[in-house]
């Protein structure tokens, strides 16, 4: 019995030994290509979350007219929030699209504090969020808080997304579309 087993160890190694061989030998420039991708895309994932979090204040505060001429786009999420989910690869997408223009995207992350220690970075890192997610408690927020920065939304359902540049803005309520995401930004040109 000990001869059959050690029989299977030993050909299991030869015949491990004979697949990498195999690979090895395969220099196929479009094989060395997808691995170089593939390892570009591992370092893209493995950004740590930068735990950032706003007050009611200084969210505020960025959400305010800016004297520039950035288009602000800002998002209000949480992890649990499949419409939510749905539309962050638009959001990804434009990001890519848009990141040689004066345009700045942040998610805000609604989830509950006893969430940003890993629910939410786990989530922000597996979307590739990391530098623009900061976290607002909800608990904080006063009643005063939406109307004082929005004319539509008043925090009883997300996504939320508030774009702005100088004087114009744009509020959506509810999950966007690639579509309606395009036309909403363009419209800011």
């Amino acid at each position: 019995m000990k001869k059959i087993i050690s029989s299977l160890l030993l050909l299991t190694i030869i015949v491990s030994c004979n697949k990498e061989t195999k690979v090895e030998e395969t220099t196929d420039s479009s094989t060395v290509d997808s691995s170089a991708v593939v390892v570009n895309e591992v370092k893209e994932v493995a950004l740590p979350f930068n735990k950032v979090e706003w007050t009611p204040e200084e969210a505020s505060k960025m959400l305010g007219k800016q004297n520039n001429d950035t288009l602000y786009v800002t998002n209000f999420f949480a992890t649990w929030c499949g419409p939510c989910v749905k539309e962050i690869p638009h959001f990804k997408a434009k990001m890519a699209e848009m990141k040689d223009q004066k345009v700045k995207f942040t998610f805000v992350s609604l989830d509950e504090r006893s969430d940003w220690d890993e629910v939410v970075p786990k989530f922000v890192e597996k979307f590739q969020l990391s530098p623009n997610v900061v976290l607002l408690d909800g608990s904080k927020i006063t009643p005063d808080f939406f109307p004082k920065n929005f004319k539509k939304w008043d925090g009883g359902a997300i996504p939320f997304t508030l774009m702005r540049k100088g004087d114009k803005t744009d509020e959506t309520l509810g999950s966007m579309s690639e579509e309606m995401l395009t036309e909403k930004l363009n419209s800011f040109n």
